[in-house]
């Protein structure tokens, strides 16, 4: 069992914050051998260890091909994009995610754009910049109707805070079922048909095969001219083309994107300038907690990993 060489295993943190991770993981672990680096990493002779700790993202090819002494990796994202999908991986190395610790933040940044958007806030920092006294009626999410496209954790998340605001909330999956603080389950294989009454789409839908260009042309022509979206998932999910034509010919009334199939987004890229658009930079999940979050689900599946008690482990991905 792998259990049996724990005091010697070697554990790499690939992160921008990495050195705060090692200083926990030390503090619990002092028979492991630790290693960090920055993230967005090439290829590191770090890399030759046991245990792997890092966003996907910030990875690449040749570390998992390089690196044969693989025997578990803990992803700090809810995805494991960039970690599961490497060819140079063996399936047979279990990968753990962090599923289920964002609901707070990715909550938080929902409501930040929803309210932005209904109070023109924009115009609001522009008219002070200005010197400018102007006064509007803004729009409430007191009655409104949400929809949390994909239900997992996170959205159950959500729904509670949307229902703190005495908001109507329709959850969108492909499994109908009960969930609390949903008021109403709508079938995703009908999405066109599932969107028409919302005044705000919350895309939470993992970027999986099945899921690329999901909201497209006519999922957006068939929401309301006065509808709200917002992508916090993956870019890959919505159809960039069809994104930035419903916002030019206002089709919507606006849209948050918080994540792109190309990040970061380049300084040439058409997003920049499209009307009724909100940019945020892929900082959905991210919160100045996020270290204490991810420490629980860590040394969970540590110590499963060094006792060989595999099954203890928590948020395992098939693969």
């Amino acid at each position: 069992m792998w259990g049996i060489m724990s005091n010697r295993l070697s554990v790499h943190i690939s992160a921008f914050n990495s050195d705060k991770y090692q200083e926990k993981i030390a503090a619990l672990f002092p028979e492991l051998i630790l290693s960090i680096s920055e993230g967005r990493d090439t290829h590191d002779r770090n890399y030759d260890c046991d245990i792997l700790i890092g966003f996907g993202p910030g990875l690449n090819d040749e570390i998992f091909e390089r690196n044969k002494n693989l025997k578990f990796i803990q992803a700090l994202g809810t995805g494991v994009n960039g970690i599961a999908d490497r060819p140079g991986l063996d399936t047979a190395v279990p990968v753990a995610s962090m599923r289920g610790m964002h609901g707070p933040q990715m909550s938080e940044l929902a409501f930040m754009v929803m309210l932005s958007f209904n109070r023109n806030f924009p115009k609001t920092l522009e008219n002070q910049k200005n010197h400018q006294w102007e006064r509007w009626e803004p729009r409430v999410l007191y009655k409104k109707t949400v929809g949390l496209l994909g239900v997992g954790l996170i959205a159950e998340a959500m729904a509670k805070r949307c229902k703190a605001f005495d908001m109507k909330v329709v959850g969108i999956s492909g499994s109908i079922r009960e969930v609390d603080n949903i008021d109403e389950m709508r079938c995703r294989d009908h999405l066109a048909d599932a969107v028409g009454d919302l005044d705000y789409l919350i895309v939470l839908a993992p970027m999986v095969s099945k899921n690329k260009n999901l909201i497209n042309a006519k999922v957006l022509g068939a929401m309301k001219t006065t509808a709200f979206l917002v992508n916090i998932s993956r870019g890959g999910v919505i159809d960039d083309e069809a994104i930035i034509t419903a916002l030019e010919l206002g089709q919507i009334a606006g849209a948050a994107l918080d994540v792109f199939k190309q990040e970061p987004l380049p300084q040439d890229s058409p997003f920049w300038n499209v009307p009724n658009l909100l940019i945020t930079p892929h900082n959905a999940g991210m919160s100045e907690t996020y270290v204490e979050q991810a420490m629980p689900i860590i040394e969970i599946n540590l110590r499963a990993f060094m006792s060989g008690t595999m099954d203890k482990m928590v948020n395992l991905v098939q693969r």
